[in-house]
């Protein structure tokens, strides 16, 4: 790994929460082998959500992410598997990493993908900033 490739942990703006938009990859395993197949260095976000609210680890916190286009230097993503009706047990495990992230990183913010960057996607299908700064979803 090049050292251009460490995150800085100073730097972490953006806390990106995104969802997989398909059912046919349901870990943090398939979604690596889903983007090994895209030339990446394999999987692109930090933290994946199955539909069990199991959160398994994808790229290290230390390493640069390939998760939102433009912001990966200064940002954490997180997947959650799916594309609409989040369950429960998801939204509890996401709640619970984007808390303890904003403990290691005070500063940043929790986005949607779609708040993010200027994006035609929808990702992650609903109002992240709404849910987790007001309760809603």
């Amino acid at each position: 790994m090049k050292e251009n490739n460490f995150l800085n942990k100073e730097k972490i703006k953006y806390l990106v929460v995104h969802c997989s938009d398909t059912n046919k990859h349901d870990t943090a395993k398939d979604i690596h082998e889903l983007h090994l197949s895209f030339g990446w260095d394999g999987i692109g976000y930090h933290k994946v959500i199955n539909k069990n609210g199991v959160i398994e680890n994808g790229r290290p916190e230390y390493w640069v992410g390939a998760h939102t286009f433009g912001l990966n230097d200064k940002s954490l993503g997180v997947c959650l598997i799916g594309s609409k009706n989040f369950n429960v047990n998801q939204l509890t495990s996401l709640r619970k990493v984007l808390n303890n992230w904003l403990i290691t990183y005070p500063k940043s913010k929790v986005v949607g993908h779609k708040d993010a960057i200027k994006t035609k996607k929808s990702c992650p299908n609903f109002d992240v900033i709404d849910w987790f700064y007001n309760g809603n979803k």
